[in-house]
């Protein structure tokens, strides 16, 4: 038999967002349950790149994702949430009674029973799987002998010979952190041109001009080569047909996640592919009290970056107090000034 658990916000997701909206709902006495699918928190962060460094959160000039989440967690410590890993949402359902705020009951795999007030979801991109190599049958038998999604420890390459495959921003970022501890590292794509960020295409050709990394276009994948380990892939210009072999201890497909929302597509929320549609007032769904922050939600001008997500689950959290407590103010003040806060964190101001 599961928990019963009551909130005043159920977030649906422990990545960044996740994590954030646990500091921002304290600093208005707003108390939090965290549930997540999977075993650690952390989200994507955690589970695809946690060696991968992130240069655009204010004020901290370079951090990997690894270092980020730790920091995120430090920053909750002073706040009453819960965390509940390995749990999937199986049902929700809004509780059918005479208050004004209606609340909703979300019983999930585990059969814990949740009531709250609101519903974050902060899931990024929902569930989601690598992209596997186009035209290869079962690459995966090669997983950890050779055959890689994501970097886990960018150590684990270190005097390796290597070969990465993609166009997009996490082959371009990896090829340029993994250059100066590899043997060797070769980057395939089927064209000259990336869908990646301009500056690190940038680092990336510097690299190649200066014989640090090898660039192979227009090629694609022909065979993965090696019987019980890779030692090798062969590959095929895109152009001539011709096809060449490459030698090499570890191969890294970066081709990037198809993404699925799961059990989110039968809560009848109105969506936009696979994202879900919000307002940019209070980033609430086509639901009222259950909204949707980070990379899973969709608006005019919206940017999956982690910055932005922390923005919308700002304003979210202001919407979500008022429901908690309609007709009262929204207690906002600046951290500076919540002593409170100062007390909780142990900060002696003057």
């Amino acid at each position: 038999m599961g928990k019963k658990i009551e909130s005043d916000i159920l977030i649906i997701g422990a990545g960044p967002v996740g994590l954030f909206t646990v500091f921002e709902a304290g600093l208005l006495g707003l108390k939090c349950q965290i549930i997540d699918n999977l075993d650690k928190v952390g989200g994507q962060c955690a589970e695809l790149y946690p060696d991968k460094p992130i240069f655009d959160i204010p004020g901290v000039p370079s951090q990997t994702a690894e270092e980020h989440i730790e920091a995120l967690l430090e920053q909750i410590k002073p706040f009453d949430y819960g965390l509940h890993l390995n749990n999937r949402v199986d049902e929700i359902h809004q509780i059918d009674s005479k208050e004004k705020v209606k609340k909703w009951k979300v019983i999930t795999s585990e059969q814990n029973e949740f009531i709250a007030t609101n519903i974050f979801i902060a899931a990024g991109g929902g569930s989601f799987e690598p992209r596997r190599p186009p035209n290869i049958i079962d690459p995966d038998r090669f997983i950890n002998k050779g055959v890689a999604y994501s970097v886990k420890d960018k150590n684990y390459y270190k005097n390796k010979n290597l070969v990465i495959f993609g166009g997009g921003d996490s082959a371009l970022d990896w090829s340029v952190e993994l250059s100066d501890i590899t043997n060797s590292i070769i980057l395939v794509h089927r064209r000259d041109a990336f869908r990646g960020s301009p500056n690190t295409e940038s680092q990336m050709r510097e690299l190649v001009e200066t014989g640090n990394l090898e660039l192979k276009t227009p090629y694609v994948i022909e065979e993965l080569l090696g019987t019980d380990k890779i030692s090798g892939v062969g590959i095929k210009n895109f152009e001539t047909k011709e096809i060449e072999s490459l030698d090499c201890d570890e191969i890294l497909f970066l081709f990037g996640l198809n993404k699925k929302l799961g059990p989110l597509e039968n809560w009848n929320l109105k969506l936009n592919g696979k994202k879900i549609s919000v307002d940019t007032e209070k980033y609430q769904t086509s639901i009222e009290g259950i909204y949707a922050v980070g990379d899973i939600n969709d608006y005019p001008g919206k940017l999956d970056l982690i910055l932005c997500g922390f923005h919308e689950t700002t304003l979210a959290v202001q919407d979500a107090y008022r429901r908690c407590f309609p007709g009262e103010r929204v207690p906002f003040a600046y951290t500076t000034s919540n002593t409170k806060l100062h007390k909780k964190l142990g900060v002696k101001v003057d």
